[in-house]
This record gives structure tokens, C-alpha cells and sequence, in this order.
């Protein structure tokens, strides 16, 4: 550990899954005695955020995606002068900055990226796989991604490695009853409750459970009620908050649709409801879907992307055809009818994504322990 320093990079200007990924490893490293380092826009919202977190930063400059040779030569510069020794990548678009700068300084530097999104197309062209040649870690959260890695790349098997994506599950303990939860959300105690956390976007599956709904036999419209926690979307470019506005008022979701603002204690939602369903088309991991587990929640997802390796393929949960309306009310009926759930099981499985054993991971394949 001593003489090391681990540099996050992040010249983005956003403030999602990524960005946020970034600054949490970066906390949790720090907390258990790493000396780490933010990289940054200056004045960017991951800059500010490290900084309230007394996170040491510097500063970047966004650069192109390939042979920026300039901005190379800056970063090798800012890393000799803060002596940074692992550099830590998650944006695909930073990997020709990082594999020039760390030849620029002649290999003395372990980088390492960490797969956020899943690979589209083969990258084994040589350039491809040049580029590649100069990172020492590609770290996939799920082992499906791996899988792409080895197969759609020329990239070293061996230095290949699954390591989650980490939450603190230190707030999922002592949740309220269900009740109690439902009290302070003002949401219905004599119903059954199908919740949905994400920005109001048309990619995040509200239309698709809506739809599910409507195709329910109405005995079973009448037991369940379903509860939305997010925010609009800003800009919202295709409407969609206005139009989900307008048909919740329709008569058949009258007063069984619930719109809840986003807030920080999301661990009260998932003890609130009955049920978390993963409509989006395809989630690389889904750290709601782990969130809800840890809330002993069970969870209804689309089969597809990283929901199913969480979902053990349907072992602890149920899932549904991806973007199928008739398949997710199926799903539904199930759920209500015949699913029979352990929420110990759900909680003792997620254990595996806690923020502590997921850092041991992360300093073993970083190579910062002995």
C-alpha cells in the first residue's frame, strides 16, 4: 500500500452510474487507507462531490478519442507530479489516452479498466487490439460480460477479471415494516404494490408495465397497485413525463398509479412494496435490481443484459421477454398467484456485492496487496 496512489480519471461533465461509480470506489478505497485521487473537469459535478468528500483532485481537460498525443503528454505530466501509480478507467473513450500515456511513461503505470456498458460489436482488428495490449486489468461486474470480453475481443483471458459492482449495505439493515414504510410514502396498505425506480424516459420501461397492467383480468387490476419513484427527465425531449401524466388518468389507472419523487433513503420504497419490476430493455448490471434483493424485495426482470446472471436465470426471481407486455403481465400473475419468496435468501445472496468484499477484489487484481 505504501507509495501508492490510485487516480481515478473522469473528464465527464454528467453525473449518472458512471460518474457516480467513480467517486464511490474512490471514497471506499480512501476509507480504507488508499491515498486516491480524482481526475477531472474543473468545476465539473464529480469534482465537487470528491472535494465534499475530502477527496483529493486534479484537473483534465476533455480530450478525442483516439491519438490525442497533446493531452497525453499533460496527463503523464499530472500523474508524475502527483505520483499516481494505478489509474483507473471507466469510459471506453479514455482507453487511447490512457494506453499513450502510460507508454509515454514507458509502461510505469498499472491501468485498469472497469466495463460500465456492454461491448456492441468485435473489437479483434489490430488496432483494437494494440490499444487493448496496454491496459493490465479489464474488470467486467457480471461474468456474461467477461464472456463478450473474451469473445469479441483479443484481449488476455488471464487478465480478465470479474469483480462486482459494490454497494453499502449497511443501510438495508433495520428497514421499517411494510407498513410503517407505506405510512410515510402515503401508499396504500390493502393492496399489492409493483414498484419502479428510474428518471421518467421512455427507455425505462413505465409504458411497458402499464401496458402488462391493462392486459390483467380485473379481479387482479383490483388487488394491485403500482408505484413510480423517479424524476423527469431534463431536458424531456420526447414528452414522455406528459404523456405518462395523461394516461395514469385514465379509468383503468385511477388512483392505482403512485408517483413518488426520487430521494435518498430508496432502501424505504423497496420495503414499501411487494415487488420490484426490471422493465428497462436490457440493464448492463442494475444496481436497482441488487437494492431491491438487499431489501429482501423479490424482483420481476426483463431477460436480458446482466438481469438474468442476477436473477440465478429465474432462481431468485422471475423473469419476463424483454419489451413483452403479454410475457410481463404472465410474470405478474405469477408473482401474485404462486411465487413464494425468502426475503433471507435475497439478502444473503447480495452479501457478495458489499462495498467490503468488493474493495478486497479491487486491491487484489490492482495488485496493492501483498
Amino acid at each position: 500500500m505504501a507509495g501508492n496512489v490510485i487516480g481515478y480519471f473522469c473528464v465527464s461533465n454528467s453525473w449518472g452510474g458512471l460518474e457516480m461509480n467513480q467517486l464511490r470506489n474512490a471514497v471506499w478505497m480512501k476509507n480504507r487507507g488508499h491515498k486516491v485521487l480524482i481526475v477531472g473537469l474543473k468545476d465539473s459535478r464529480i469534482i465537487k462531490e470528491a472535494e465534499s468528500e475530502g477527496i483529493d483532485t486534479a484537473f483534465a481537460t476533455q480530450h478525442k478519442k483516439y491519438y490525442d498525443f497533446k493531452k497525453a503528454i499533460n496527463l503523464k505530466k499530472l500523474i508524475n507530479y502527483k505520483g499516481i501509480t494505478h489509474l483507473i478507467l471507466r469510459d471506453p473513450k479514455d482507453i487511447s489516452l490512457g494506453v499513450t500515456t502510460k507508454r509515454l511513461l514507458k509502461n510505469k503505470l498499472f491501468l485498469a479498466y472497469f466495463m460500465e456498458m456492454q461491448l456492441g460489436v468485435k473489437k479483434t482488428d489490430l488496432l483494437h487490439t494494440w490499444r487493448f495490449k496496454g491496459l493490465d486489468l479489464w474488470s467486467c461486474p457480471l461474468q456474461f460480460l467477461a464472456n463478450q470480453v473474451n469473445e469479441l475481443t483479443n484481449f488476455p483471458s488471464s487478465k480478465t477479471k470479474v469483480i462486482p459492482s459494490a454497494m453499502d449495505l449497511s443501510k438495508f439493515e433495520n428497514l421499517p415494516s411494510q407498513s410503517v414504510a407505506r405510512e410515510k410514502l402515503e401508499l396504500p396498505n390493502d393492496q399489492i404494490l409493483l414498484g419502479l425506480i428510474g428518471r421518467f424516459d421512455a427507455f425505462k420501461g413505465h409504458k411497458l408495465l402499464l401496458d402488462a397492467y391493462e392486459m390483467l383480468p380485473s379481479e387482479l387490476q383490483n388487488k394491485i397497485s403500482l408505484a413510480f419513484l423517479g424524476e423527469k427527465t431534463n431536458p424531456d425531449t420526447d414528452n414522455f413525463y406528459e404523456y405518462l401524466m395523461e394516461r395514469i388518468q385514465l379509468d383503468t389507472f385511477k388512483s392505482k398509479v403512485y408517483i413518488l419523487p426520487f430521494r435518498k433513503d430508496v432502501e424505504t420504497f423497496y420495503a414499501a412494496i411487494d415487488v420490484f419490476v426490471m422493465a428497462s430493455k436490457a440493464e448492463t448490471f442494475g444496481m436497482v435490481t441488487i437494492e431491491s434483493m438487499a431489501a429482501g424485495t423479490p424482483v420481476i426482470g426483463s431477460n436480458a443484459g446482466g438481469t438474468p446472471e442476477l436473477l440465478g436465470s429465474g432462481e431468485r426471481g422471475i423473469l419476463f421477454e424483454t419489451m413483452n407486455k403479454e410475457s410481463l403481465a404472465k410474470a405478474i400473475k405469477f408473482f401474485v398467484d404462486e411465487y413464494k419468496n425468502d426475503p433471507n435468501d435475497l439478502k444473503s445472496y447480495v452479501k457478495k456485492y458489499s462495498h467490503h468484499e468488493v474493495c478486497q477484489l479491487v486491491e487484489r487484481h490492482l495488485k496493492l496487496t501483498d
